[in-house]
């Protein structure tokens, strides 16, 4: 059998690399209609080189009939032969073919060609799977088995992408406990000797594989709902691409932002927090906003702009989550079965704040914290602009509150009505929540109440000017939250009232303005909900069944809360009143499924549908005795 002379040799690699440049870079100046031009070129000439190492290393010489001991000394020779200028290590012939027709895989599975693509993928492996892990051909196992999980991924079969990616996370762990040493990079076996990589070289380009495996695994535990699995995923992922300096600033920092988002759904303020800081610190290194001028004379320079804008918009989106979420938390812990601040339980929480405090240090220790030389500093001076600790007192609250608000701006800066006008609307929403978060920490009602008024001025003009047959959803949302924002401050206005010895006339007047403005607007909702011929649903969807019978609930006892002197007008407010307690009793009494989603308004309106009509009775009474 001939082996390879230096000159043909020489060949294989120039075609090698040639297909490399073809489908690395050549393919991105491909035009559309012919969009895997460089694809196709760098397939042939994989091809060409299979066909030579087929014809050179015996690769298809067993011919029929012959014996094991036969077939044994070919496969020797095959191992011996293939090589420039003499023997080669054992295996080394496998693993030439072996990353081409790993090359073919990744070539097929480019151009959507996924059954080709998994079939020259799998005779990788197989090829592969015959010899044990070593230094030159760990990385080729590794990357072989990323690509094909890649591809059964995208068919949906989560579970057997996952069962290759954990065979590449073991290998990878196996190697670097039993070896560890800079492995050579596939590419390498298709290049002259004065060519090879130096040992840093590989070894960012193997930590670069593996660490595409995690990043891979992060998608496929979050598929399987393992999203504690696939945090964990994510997040050493992101700390690699740092560590290897392997990233793109703009990407890398709103995954961290997003990444921060599950953080907060588990309470994890210190983590979210270091996420986001780290998205902020990092998102700067993709330079600054270019100019309005320059990106007027160039549409590369104002593609940029728009894209950085928009990435450093989505990440104040983040930090705002962060700050709403974290006063909300802290609220629902301290609040009593009415809503109200405990006071003992702040107390109490306050007397072990040191001790939590303490233990979240000695847990930070233990988090895979982001940063480089470079950046480290950066994000703990970011960080400590705002706390990871639940406040438990207005003050506390309030700062964490202009952080948020400080966001917000910055947010709306992107995210302006012209334009952007879901997004605009959902940061104003986010804002009004922060006004509604800081309130329940204010023990001045009449401060209280200006806080209320500030959401009053954000969301009502919005929702005035809203078309609901365009924003059916977000104007339910606004026209509720504005009728419960008007419903807040009447109580508010009621429980100052309440102090005063006599009400003044200006106090009537300002309570009952709120009272028939939240009825307005909670009638608003309700009529969004009717059908074409302006009824009312017998049977409510699930998603508004709550909402709808609290407005009815409110409403009821709006009615009942209009200060007047007029026996009449009391006679008229009762009975509507009486009206909606009752189509909460008869809603429930129709549909038994509601009672669930409403036990506390259905247990009370109960109660008011017995005595109400018992007050209109001494009302019409007495009505009917003064006449």
């Amino acid at each position: 059998m001939a082996s390879l002379t230096s000159s043909e040799w020489r060949v294989l690699c120039e075609k090698y690399q040639r297909s490399v440049t073809l489908s690395e870079i050549e393919s991105k100046k491909d035009p559309e209609n012919d969009p895997f031009r460089s694809k196709y070129n760098a397939r042939e000439l994989l091809k060409q080189i299979k066909s030579s190492l087929g014809q050179y290393a015996g690769e298809n010489e067993t011919e029929q009939g012959e014996n094991g001991q036969q077939q044994a000394e070919k496969e020797l020779q095959v191992e011996q032969q293939i090589a420039t200028g003499g023997d080669s290590p054992a295996g080394l012939s496998a693993a030439r073919l072996g990353v081409i027709e790993y090359q073919l895989g990744v070539n097929h599975t480019e151009t959507e060609e996924l059954s080709a693509g998994e079939e020259h993928l799998m005779n990788c492996i197989r090829l592969m799977d015959k010899y044990e892990v070593t230094q030159e051909n760990i990385s080729l196992f590794i990357q072989s088995r990323n690509q094909i999980g890649v591809l059964w991924a995208g068919r949906g079969e989560i579970e057997t992408a996952q069962g290759f990616l954990e065979s590449a996370e073991a290998l990878y762990n196996r190697y670097m406990k039993e070896d560890g040493k800079p492995p050579m990079d596939p590419n390498e076996y298709f290049m002259a000797e004065e060519d090879k990589l130096t040992e840093q070289d590989r070894t960012k380009r193997f930590e670069k594989a593996y660490t595409y495996t995690l990043y891979y695994l992060a998608q496929v535990y979050k598929n399987l709902e393992q999203n504690d699995k696939a945090g964990l995923y994510c997040h050493t992922t992101l700390q690699r691409q740092l560590e290897f300096n392997n990233f793109a600033p703009l990407e890398w920092a709103v995954n961290a932002a997003t990444l921060s988002q599950y953080y907060i759904t588990k309470s994890c303020y210190m983590e979210g927090r270091h996420c986001l800081a780290a998205a902020s610190v990092v998102v700067g290194l993709a330079g600054e906003v270019p100019s309005v001028a320059a990106a007027k004379e160039s549409e590369t320079e104002s593609e940029k702009r728009e894209k950085l804008c928009q990435r450093k918009a989505e990440i104040a989106r983040c930090w705002i989550k962060y700050c709403l979420n974290l006063i909300n938390d802290a609220k629902k812990m301290l609040e009593d079965n009415i809503g109200e601040l405990d006071a003992d339980r702040q107390a109490e929480m306050k007397v072990r704040r040191r001790q939590e405090e303490e233990e979240k240090e000695k847990g930070r220790k233990t988090v895979v914290l982001f940063g480089s030389s470079d950046t480290s500093d950066s994000i703990l001076s970011m960080e400590e602009k705002v706390s990871c600790t639940y406040p438990l007192d207005f003050n506390e609250a309030r700062a964490i509150f202009l952080v948020g608000q400080n966001y917000v701006n910055e947010a709306k800066e992107y995210f302006q009505i012209d334009g952007h006008a879901t997004d605009h609307i959902e940061v104003v929403q986010d804002h009004s929540a922060l006004f509604k978060a800081l309130a329940f920490f204010e023990d001045d009602y009449e401060r209280c109440c200006k806080m209320h008024k500030r959401r009053i001025d954000m969301l009502e003009p919005i929702c005035k000017d809203l078309n609901p047959q365009y924003y059916l959803l977000i104007s339910r949302q606004l026209q509720f939250e504005v009728a419960e924002t008007y419903y807040e401050m009447m109580d508010l206005k009621i429980a100052v009232a309440d102090k005063q010895e006599e009400l003044e006339a200006h106090t009537i007047r300002k309570i009952n303005h709120l009272t028939m403005s939240s009825i307005k607007y909670y009638e608003l909702f309700l009529d969004s909900l009717k059908t074409p011929d302006k009824k009312f649903p017998d049977k409510l969807e699930e998603d508004v069944l709550r909402p709808a019978i609290v407005a009815k609930f409110r409403i009821a006892r709006l009615y009942s809360r209009i200060i007047t002197a007029d026996s009449n007008k009391q006679i008229e407010n009762i009975s509507q009143s009486l009206e909606y307690y009752r189509f909460v009793v008869d809603y429930c009494t129709r549909n038994q499924d509601a009672k669930k989603a409403v036990e506390t308004e259905l247990e009370l309106s109960e109660e008011m549908a017995s005595l109400l009509p018992l007050r209109l009775e001494r009302l019409r009474a007495k009505l009917t005795s003064v006449n």
